[in-house]
């Protein structure tokens, strides 16, 4: 009962912006309506209760995107911004959020550290985007809480394997335009995938024609191995940089082998050009 009383006495004093239940007023508008209502409160109120409105009126960063609906999921804070027309991720999502809805929108880039902040992320949801393009540092911050993460439905031709190999999250990765290479196959060998969608992981390129079309599981159960590729070329590679080391060192002893043979034919042509020692002493003794 007396709990029920102070809260309709805190209503009485407050605008609802004052008393929502993030704890903030969520816009400029609403925050200077709060304080207006402070100046306006009765002589009578005690300090308290006006320290206490103070608090509520002071935005304390639980601000929810411009675009987005803010609300609470299984007593979780959810964040839900889908089908809004945003061309990137939002800046001011809630730090405490648990579930992030980012589908169906124009998102072409997921940048370094883009949910670096967000340490209780639990879900995220990438579907249905235009995402082409996903910097290695992309999910920084947010592997150890991370259980779901969907990427299907966008236009992802490659990805750093980084990216996704430090996460322990369920991962969703088909209906993109992947080019078949030794990341991916690295990233199905080693990542967590959901086993519904991962017979939906189709090579749209790869360095074969008989692989395009063809879902990459099917490919890899065929026996194509992609690093077997690249770890060829490696091998050329460092053949090719052997051999030029060892005939640099040829090419250098012949050269200091041939420049001792022409300092050494110098040197005894000049010794010959030189007067003879004995014909010097027969000269001196016949003089005598």
């Amino acid at each position: 009962m007396g709990e029920a009383l102070r809260e309709r006495r805190r209503a009485a004093l407050l605008p609802r912006s004052c008393c929502h239940p993030w704890g903030a007023a969520r816009s400029r508008a609403e925050l200077a309506n709060c304080k207006m209502t402070l100046t306006t409160t009765p002589p009578a109120a005690s300090m308290a209760q006006a320290f206490f409105c103070l608090l509520l009126c002071i935005p304390w960063g639980s601000s929810c995107p411009r675009r987005c609906q803010c609300t609470e999921r299984a007593g979780a804070k959810a964040v839900l911004c889908s089908s809004r027309h945003l061309e990137e991720i939002p800046k001011d999502i809630p730090r405490d959020v648990v579930f992030l809805k980012l589908d169906a929108n124009s998102i072409t880039r997921i940048p370094s550290n883009a949910f670096r902040h967000l340490s209780h992320l639990e879900e995220l949801d990438l579907s249905r985007n235009a995402i082409e393009k996903i910097d290695r540092a992309a999910f920084k911050g947010v592997a150890a809480a991370l259980r779901t993460l969907d990427l299907s439905s966008n236009r992802i031709r490659s990805i750093p394997k980084e990216a996704l190999l430090a996460l322990n999250a369920k991962l969703r990765l088909a209906n993109n335009p992947w080019h078949c290479e030794c990341a991916l196959q690295e990233v199905m060998w080693e990542a967590r995938l959901d086993p519904d969608s991962v017979q939906d992981i189709t090579c749209h390129t790869a360095p074969r024609e008989e692989y395009v079309g063809k879902p990459l599981l099917q490919v890899l159960d065929s026996g194509a191995n992609f690093c077997s590729v690249r770890q060829r070329t490696t091998d050329v590679a460092m053949f090719i940089a052997m051999f030029g080391w060892f005939a640099m060192v040829i090419a250098y002893v012949i050269c200091y082998v041939r420049h001792n043979r022409e300092d050494t034919c110098k040197h005894v042509d000049y010794l010959r050009s030189l007067p003879s020692t004995q014909g010097h002493a027969e000269t001196t003794s016949t003089a005598l």
